[in-house]
């Protein structure tokens, strides 16, 4: 069935460069997303920040040591862990990436791309599925940023994604910025790649910046929305309408207020969009 896609506006990442700016003037954003992760334990300074923004605004969990893609057997920690933060943040969504990162017991620290098969998704959908019923609600997954393809895949990235969100009755964290990346990296078409995408999958987006590394692209999170990325995020909302979207930015992090400003840039295009799509239709 469809995702209810809450109506969230515009946010950014919660990071510790910028608590300072939360505990002591709270930044004009419609809500914010936080790492998993980062608030796992049950106090200290990051959960002190995290009690007060969530009485202000909206909260997403995003998760990045899930492993959702791994042939280990989920930790039952982790789950646990992720529960427990679940029922005390009561978060407006809760995702994590379509990818792998632990082996024999050993996290590698990277979000590391699966082969797109039909085991692949057989093997996806029965974990998907684990995570739901323990948290009691949808899992949101992101699009990785991408620098090979398996020689053994046998669909595209988007097929799989609509698929998987199909069979496992999830929902798609759709990182625009990753589409572009990984379509330079590829050599395939975002256009294709949007198209293809379950538009009512769909709970919010993710922008960046990324790095020209010569022979590849690089998610780095580290600079501004590149204007090629700004460019696809209009298509984006020419084809799903308004969506939450958050502004990532997690190296040479810049002052609260640069990461604020291209939050108010998304939010303005986002109301061009519309504007221009209700003239087109009048």
């Amino acid at each position: 069935m469809p995702l209810e896609r809450p109506a969230l506006g515009h946010g950014v990442g919660l990071r510790t460069q910028h608590f300072p700016s939360y505990l002591s003037d709270p930044p004009p954003v419609d809500w914010v997303e936080v790492i998993s992760e980062n608030f796992m334990s049950s106090g200290g300074r990051p959960r002190a920040v995290l009690e007060k923004v969530r009485g202000e605004v909206p909260v997403v969990l995003h998760g990045v040591s899930l492993s959702i893609g791994s042939v280990e057997p989920l930790s039952e920690r982790y789950l646990a862990d992720l529960a427990r933060l679940v029922r005390w943040v009561e978060p407006a969504l809760v995702s994590d990436h379509l990818c792998w990162g632990t082996h024999r017991g050993q996290y590698v620290h990277d979000l590391l791309p699966l082969p797109l098969t039909e085991e692949s998704l057989d093997h996806l959908v029965a974990r998907v599925g684990q995570v739901q019923d323990r948290l009691g609600r949808r899992l949101l997954l992101e699009n990785p940023s991408s620098y090979l393809r398996y020689r053994d895949s046998t669909m595209s990235e988007w097929e799989f994604l609509a698929e998987l969100c199909r069979r496992a009755d999830c929902g798609l964290l759709l990182d625009v910025n990753n589409v572009f990346v990984s379509g330079k990296n590829l050599g395939f078409d975002p256009d294709e790649y949007l198209a293809g995408i379950p538009a009512d999958r769909v709970g919010y987006l993710h922008l960046a910046g990324h790095t020209d590394r010569g022979r590849f692209l690089l998610d780095s999170h580290a600079a501004p929305v590149p204007e090629a990325v700004w460019a696809l995020y209009r298509q984006v909302l020419g084809r799903l309408g308004p969506v939450p979207t958050l502004v990532e930015w997690d190296d040479h992090v810049p002052p609260l207020e640069a990461v604020v400003a291209e939050s108010r840039r998304a939010a303005d295009i986002e109301a061009e969009e519309l504007d221009r799509a209700r003239r087109l239709a009048s």
